[in-house]
């Protein structure tokens, strides 16, 4: 008799606490430590509660950043374009272009004919 394995689906194996994956622990532990600065001088303003608050906002767009996709959709022209990509890879994009001066570069691969 022949032993055949199945594959598994590793996949869902890198979460942490069910809805965590690690890069979307990432970006929310990055997004808590920018809104920990704010609840500190909201501390020392004796608005504890608001800063709180702010750390709670910040983290929770850190999570939606390491963990949603955009919309494909065709009524914007972004979603158009970057409907179905990860979110944080659109802003990575996004970083690069304006860092290269609005420049685009294509390298085209001309194919020749050997007859």
């Amino acid at each position: 008799m022949q032993i055949h394995e199945i594959p598994r689906n590793y996949k869902g194996e890198s979460r942490i606490l069910y809805i965590f994956s690690i890069k979307a622990l990432a970006y929310t532990g990055i997004g808590a430590v920018i809104g920990w600065f704010f609840y500190l001088i909201f501390n020392l303003l004796g608005m504890q509660t608001i800063g709180i608050g702010i750390v709670i906002f910040l983290g929770t767009i850190g999570f939606c950043i390491g963990t949603f996709k955009m919309p494909d959709s065709k009524k914007f022209k972004i979603t158009e374009k970057t409907g179905g990509e990860a979110i944080d890879d659109v802003i990575k994009r996004w970083i690069m272009f304006k860092r290269g001066k609005n420049k685009v570069y294509v390298y085209l691969k001309e194919e020749t004919k050997d007859e």
